[in-house]
């Protein structure tokens, strides 16, 4: 089983540099739809994963190709170090077929955003 994780650990990285997205848009469906968790759990796994520097090789890559705001990342970084604290607080007083469905509904309007939008 530890294979699969690693190459969803891979998946994930691969597309997080590529993109430069966060991990949770591929992480959250295959730990849901593939592994079974909850959507708590897929969630806490998600945050628990990005706690070591898992962007670290890709962002000096980026930085060294002159492609990083450190003075927008620091705040960025603050905010999502405390934003991350409030969201985890929050989450737990919905129902977790709500949290479920609101995911799914925030992941359908950038899907649409990114497709049809300028």
């Amino acid at each position: 089983m530890w294979v699969s994780y690693l190459v969803l650990g891979v998946t994930a990285g691969i597309a997080s540099g590529f993109f430069g997205i966060g991990g949770g848009i591929i992480l959250i469906p295959a730990l849901l739809f593939i592994f079974g968790l909850t959507q708590y759990q897929a969630q806490g796994t998600t945050l628990a994963i990005m706690i070591p520097p898992i962007g670290l090789l890709a962002a000096m890559k980026y930085y060294a190709e002159g492609n990083v705001k450190l003075n927008i990342a620091v705040f960025i970084c603050i905010g999502f170090f405390f934003g991350g604290l409030l969201g985890a607080h929050f989450v737990h007083k919905l129902p977790g077929p709500l949290v479920k469905k609101l995911f799914g509904v925030l992941l359908l309007f950038f899907s649409m955003k990114m497709i049809f939008g300028k």
